[in-house]
């Protein structure tokens, strides 16, 4: 097992007051964490591959202070809850949003988390459409927080979950809801920062949390949210990415100067 340092932890995610090990303590570390840490996959696109080992994820998110996808951020919460006195579990799931369930490998994780009867999702690392708050494993119960609603249904064997996307609730992911061990995603890890077809490897997919709402990166394309207003800008270039990341997602990264992106064709 790897020490883990809370004290350095809840440092990174400015975490104020008790961890006890009940729901609303719970909410508001898995909102600070996704505040604190950004949803990102600058280290694909570079070329570096990613380690989701707990020392490897702790050094990137916490140390260094950067962003990861969703095996770094939900390895990393896994152990804080774990310290905290929660009983986490791990689990995979099948990103469906744009690709129906058979093109859709098992490359997605997420935690759950069972209090006073009631198991919640938790899902730091998903990015996008993502919830930021624990969302109830009942069917059909709608959880809204702020201008978000995220919900759960039942499809088959499989737990589906659900947010409103271009006015329509629209399938994130599902999951059999299945325990899986470290191993699973050690083995899941390299396909989705190595294949030649993955998503990560062929877009620039970024998401930072900000005090009026959020910013959100595809490709050139960036998505500013304050409160209902919604914006959108395009990156000129790799300079323009870097300045976006020192403004909105809490850190520098020069070699983003060199960054290339399959299908932003005018920077490869």
């Amino acid at each position: 097992m790897v020490p883990f340092d809370l004290d350095a932890y809840v440092s990174r995610i400015g975490w104020q007051g008790p961890l006890d090990a009940t729901l609303p303590t719970l909410t508001r570390l898995v909102r600070a964490h996704m505040r604190a840490i950004p949803f990102e996959n600058l280290d694909v696109l570079l070329g570096r591959g990613i380690r989701v080992d707990l020392e490897s994820v702790f050094a990137k998110l916490v140390t260094a202070r950067r962003g990861g996808y969703c095996f770094e951020h939900s390895t990393l919460l896994a152990a804080a809850l774990a310290k905290a006195g929660f009983a986490p579990v791990a689990h995979s799931a099948r990103v469906v949003l744009f690709n129906p369930r058979p093109a859709s490998p098992r490359t997605h994780m997420f935690l759950s988390v069972a209090i006073d009867g009631t198991t919640y999702v938790l899902d730091p690392g998903f990015g996008g459409h993502g919830p930021l708050v624990p969302v109830p494993l009942v069917e059909n119960h709608e959880v809204r927080d702020g201008p978000d609603v995220h919900r759960f249904v039942r499809r088959d064997s499989d737990w589906v979950l659900e947010t409103p996307v271009g006015g329509a609730m629209t399938p994130l992911w599902m999951s059999t809801l299945e325990a899986e061990s470290p191993i699973d995603f050690v083995m899941a890890n390299p396909s989705t920062c190595t294949w030649s077809e993955s998503p990560f490897v062929n877009r620039l997919m970024l998401r930072a949390l900000t005090p009026a709402g959020r910013v959100s990166v595809m490709n050139r394309d960036v998505t500013v949210l304050r409160g209902a207003a919604s914006e959108k800008l395009e990156l000129a270039d790799r300079t323009a990415l870097r300045q976006l990341l020192v403004a909105h997602f809490g850190f520098d990264l020069p070699e983003a100067e060199r960054l290339r992106v399959p299908a932003v064709a005018e920077w490869t």
